[in-house]
């Protein structure tokens, strides 16, 4: 199929199929800009099933930015113990901590760059999913998608150079009023 001048059709199927196979994950069942942010932030390196526990409990002790920005860092800390990549962590108490002081607050993916370990993907997942800015998330796996929805066999030297060269496709068949569900279908 030639993925950009069926566009439509495309972003029907998807939108039909994710409509059946959604998983109900607590930040989609209860959809909020923290509980996005935080997700993003524990599913980084981390598989869906391994994080879910620590979101959940993450929840109880930090529910909201400010919770999270007054508490000390050892406990942040414990709260994550398990989970790895520490550093996701920190940011996270970091964000929370100028999150709360910002005035305005974040708006767009460019604003949400602009904070402690948010990057290209989070940012865009982030905006689109709890501020409904049109932004596509790109990375290993959508590629993989739109490479074979496109027959693209290039082969590159590493994930940044392909979700480089595939983030023009993704822009293309992003579903502009629904971006959010639009990426979390991806």
């Amino acid at each position: 199929m030639d993925l950009l001048s069926h566009t439509i059709t495309f972003r029907h199927a998807l939108a039909q199929w994710y409509a059946t196979a959604q998983r109900p994950l607590p930040w989609r069942t209860q959809p909020s800009l923290y509980r996005t942010v935080v997700s993003e932030l524990m599913a980084q390196q981390t598989q869906i099933k391994t994080m879910l526990p620590y979101f959940e409990r993450w929840m109880r002790r930090f529910p909201d930015f400010a919770a999270l920005a007054e508490a000390p860092a050892e406990d942040v800390l414990k709260h994550w113990e398990g989970l790895g990549y520490y550093s996701r962590a920190r940011n996270l108490h970091k964000l929370a901590k100028e999150y709360v002081a910002l005035e305005p607050k974040p708006r767009s993916r460019e604003d949400w760059q602009q904070l402690p370990g948010i990057g290209p993907y989070t940012s865009a997942a982030i905006s689109s999913i709890a501020l409904g800015e049109p932004a596509a998330v790109v990375d290993g796996n959508v590629v993989r998608i739109l490479a074979r929805l496109t027959d693209d066999a290039r082969v590159f030297k590493n994930n940044g150079e392909a979700v480089k060269a595939f983030t023009p496709t993704a822009e293309a068949v992003l579903d502009q009023g629904n971006a959010g569900e639009h990426n979390q279908a991806m």
